[in-house]
């Protein structure tokens, strides 16, 4: 019997890549636990990776390619060989290609696995074939494009900065579920005097964990800025000194904007009564370092990047910049890290393809193109469950002029409509490089074991469909270690050489902005840019979302779970039965007006689609919104259909976001 220990790094789409312990038995992962060595995980792992290996083990894993046999979507196949299956593929390509051109051919993938090389290992192949691109903008660009218009490219304050804040707030991130270290360094930071407040739309688990909780009604927390905003202006309650030297266009925000932003108008729009956001006011500006962690979700509707402009604005008129533990963190951007484009290869593109919204995939799908979508490939994704517009997207992939391949673990409902299927490995079974977007560490792992039967990483399929196409660049006969050396090789500002040797050693690194980032304020006019005439807003203002049109009366709110991770983690069962089933979170005011019962099957729905969900009646959930957590697989739902069929294909102000928060529906019993 051997037994070791080996390092590794979580892939999945969090912000801190937290470090891994894999103990092996005879080539089998046996055991995951967390890093205590790593800086940010110190030991600490989510309920999702603390059993890691029985999703690497599942007895659902995929292990050999499968064609299908049966109607799209039936998920009938029969196993084939590896030779076969990459045969297939690249034929029906070619046979594409000459009929329609390579943009009928569209890839789609996100965040399956976060690691340099496996995320990013198709981008060559479909830029040297000419394909489609994919704009992957499901998660939170609007974050991006709201921070950029006031803050341009400033980098990220160190978010360990918290533990020395007096009023840390939790803006729109249930960090008990999505940010397991931002939630302990804002328990330290309580431990150690400070206020917390949380800020989300219902109550959830990281409110039970702050202080006072503020629930806002969905998409008006941009309003809820604004008012603040009102209330420190029309105070005084400002540092006059930093706005001076720091910002522009703090003055013209107050005479164009303010006025008609008091907490009594703003109200209405974010549902808190007026004299809670006058006290929020003060307090916030009076706390001697106040400091933001903002989440994602909140940007997921119409009016996301103005939201996180006009938040990002608090800490620019109080000062809190020029304090340990003040600001606001977003998350970090080290994309200058590493030379990504040495293999993403965008010199292999012949011409500019065009490009296809992942949010819009079902008009892409179904709606008349030229040329149309002939042929999909997914990896490590599942857009039959996680795209908007689910019944839009099904539509398009119950074509059956349509190919689909999909490369995965598991039959996925996305696979079930393949008509080629691969199995893929998972996380422990390839190498590859990875860097955080919640603090600014990398590091790099090897494979812990070998691939579960005959399943291939991304790379290894990539290079194979690049021999079967018959193309003879070396690039494609690397290694994933070789593409991780590229990664490596080159001199950046960001890592010393000592790091770069720590990191080929698999130690986790402390990535550092290069000094030209450290200047103040990385902006055009060097200063915070609340006024920034190169928007189509030049000031914040208040926006509508997109479902304020809509008129259903109750605005649906997808949210996390603790237990899943988007659609990932259903194979297994024991995280999958702590959510019970697919439930419907509803106030007990709202039940009683509709006659539901706690238990009782219900349908939301509204002009996308219904859903089936079961009824739980909560007082987590205020009244006028009702809540679902999770993304789950259709064979564990009570219909043939989960959230996103309500969702929709609407993108964000900035950033061309998906707007999967900007729902309503209405409810009624079966």
């Amino acid at each position: 019997m051997t037994k070791t220990t080996v390092r590794s790094v979580c892939p999945y789409d969090c912000p801190d890549a937290c470090g891994l312990l894999v103990t092996v038995e005879n080539g089998r992962a046996v055991h995951v636990c967390g890093d205590p060595d790593h800086p940010i995980t110190r030991g600490l792992l989510c309920p999702k990776m603390n059993h890691y290996e029985q999703t690497v083990h599942s007895p659902r894993r995929l292990t050999t390619p499968l064609r299908r046999v049966g109607k799209k979507g039936a998920g009938e196949f029969e196993p084939i060989s590896w030779d076969k299956a990459i045969s297939a593929i690249c034929t029906r390509w070619q046979e594409t290609i000459a009929s329609h051109g390579a943009e009928a051919i569209l890839p789609y993938s996100y965040a399956g696995t976060m690691g340099l090389v496996q995320r990013n290992a198709g981008h060559a192949f479909f830029n040297k074939l000419g394909a489609s691109r994919l704009e992957r903008t499901i998660c939170s660009p609007a974050k991006d494009a709201g921070w950029k218009a006031l803050m341009g490219d400033t980098p990220a304050m160190e978010p360990a900065e918290v533990e020395v804040s007096d009023l840390v707030i939790l803006w729109g991130i249930n960090a008990a579920a999505t940010s397991i270290h931002a939630m302990r360094d804002a328990q330290s930071a309580r431990r150690n005097g400070a206020r917390v407040w949380a800020i989300d739309t219902y109550r959830t688990p990281t409110c039970e964990a702050a202080d006072e909780t503020f629930l806002v009604r969905p998409g008006g927390d941009g309003a809820l800025a604004l008012a603040l905003l009102h209330v420190i202006a029309r105070e005084g309650l400002l540092d006059r000194e930093f706005i001076s030297a720091n910002v522009l266009g703090f003055e013209e925000l107050t005479a164009r904007i303010l006025p008609d932003c008091s907490p009594a108008q703003m109200s209405v729009l974010c549902g808190l009564p007026s004299e809670v956001i006058e006290r929020m006011a003060r307090e916030y500006a009076g706390a001697k370092a106040p400091f933001i962690r903002l989440g994602s979700g909140l940007t997921r509707y119409g009016n996301g990047a103005m939201t996180v402009r006009t938040i990002s604005c608090l800490p620019a008129t109080v000062g809190a910049w020029s304090k340990p533990g003040g600001g606001i963190f977003l998350g970090t951007s080290t994309g200058g890290a590493f030379p990504l484009q040495s293999v993403t290869r965008e010199d292999f593109m012949e011409r500019v393809p065009r490009l296809v919204s992942m949010n819009q995939l079902g008009a892409a799908l179904t709606e008349l193109a030229d040329p149309p979508v002939m042929s999909l490939y997914v990896y490590h994704s599942n857009p039959a469950v996680i795209a908007p517009d689910q019944n839009a997207v099904i539509r398009g992939l119950e074509r059956t002029e349509l190919f689909t391949v999909v490369h995965e673990r598991f039959l996925t409902d996305t696979a079930r409509y393949a008509d080629i299927v691969l199995p893929a490995t998972s996380s422990l079974e390839h190498p590859d490089l990875y860097r955080c977007y919640g603090s600014y560490h990398a590091q790099r792992c090897g494979a812990a074991i070998a691939p579960v039967g005959g399943a291939k990483s991304n790379w290894e399929v990539f290079s194979l469909l690049a021999a079967g196409m018959g193309w003879e660049e070396s690039f494609f006969r690397l290694s994933a270690d070789e593409l991780i050396e590229l990664l490596l090789v080159a001199e950046n500002p960001w890592r010393s050489a000592a790091g770069t040797e720590r990191l080929r050693q698999g130690d986790p690194v402390l990535l550092t902005p290069p000094t030209e980032l450290k200047k103040e304020w990385s902006t055009v006019s060097g200063k915070i840019e609340i006024l920034n005439v190169r928007e189509v807003e030049p000031l914040p203002c208040p926006l509508p979302t997109h479902s304020e049109r809509d008129g259903y009366p109750l605005r649906l709110q997808p949210a996390v779970t603790p237990f899943a991770l988007n659609s990932s983690f259903y194979e297994q069962d024991d995280l999958r039965l702590k959510q019970h089933c697919m439930e419907l979170l509803m106030n007990r005011v709202d039940a009683g007006k509709r006659g539901l019962t706690d238990g009782q099957t219900v349908i939301a729905g509204n002009d996308r689609g219904e859903v089936r969900f079961t009824l739980l009646i909560s007082e987590r959930i205020p009244p006028g919104t009702v809540v679902t957590e999770g993304v789950w697989w259709r064979e564990f739902i009570p219909g043939d259909r989960g959230v996103n069929a309500l969702t929709s294909q609407r993108l964000t102000d900035g950033g061309r976001g998906s707007t999967l928060y900007d729902v309503t529906v209405e409810v009624r019993g079966v």
